[in-house]
């Protein structure tokens, strides 16, 4: 049985993805990225003292805890990235991570332009957690010690 006049016509359906959205959102995270990427503080500036002192040779990963010249503290555990730290907290972490590896060795890497009593506050923290030796970083020097 015929209808009058009509034929019904069947639409093909689309099977195709519509990806210009995706695009779009995409090209916003990339410039949010790009804009906030040059604002994040990856590094700290640290101006070690130089000299003449042979570098020590260890298999081991240090324990690295660096004194900034405001006298902030910064803690580098093996190859984890450096993290800003408060001094109780270095105890607890540095105490735990000496408590698993007992030989390994522990550094202070001190600004030259910082008081020495923030380095010599920092000794004492690791002392406290427990690090039975604390080496003290410089920077290869030319031989000539500087004084102020």
């Amino acid at each position: 049985m015929q209808t009058l006049g009509r034929t019904r016509k069947r639409r093909k359906l689309k099977a195709e993805i519509n990806v210009v959205p995706y695009i779009d959102v995409t090209l916003v995270l990339l410039i949010i990225f790009m804009v906030t990427a040059p604002l994040l503080n990856l590094g700290v500036d640290i101006q070690l003292p130089q000299s003449n002192a042979r570098a020590i040779q260890n298999d081991k990963e240090p324990i690295l805890v660096t004194v900034d010249q405001n006298g902030g503290l910064f803690l580098t555990l093996g190859k984890t990235p450096r993290e800003a730290i408060e001094a109780e907290a270095l105890v607890n972490k540095v105490s735990a991570f000496v408590r698993q590896n007992p030989d390994i060795p522990v550094l202070v890497a001190g600004d030259e332009r910082v008081d020495y009593g923030r380095i010599y506050a920092a000794m004492v923290l690791l002392q406290q957690a427990g690090a039975a030796k604390v080496g003290l970083m410089s920077q290869p020097g030319d031989g000539t010690a500087r004084a102020r």
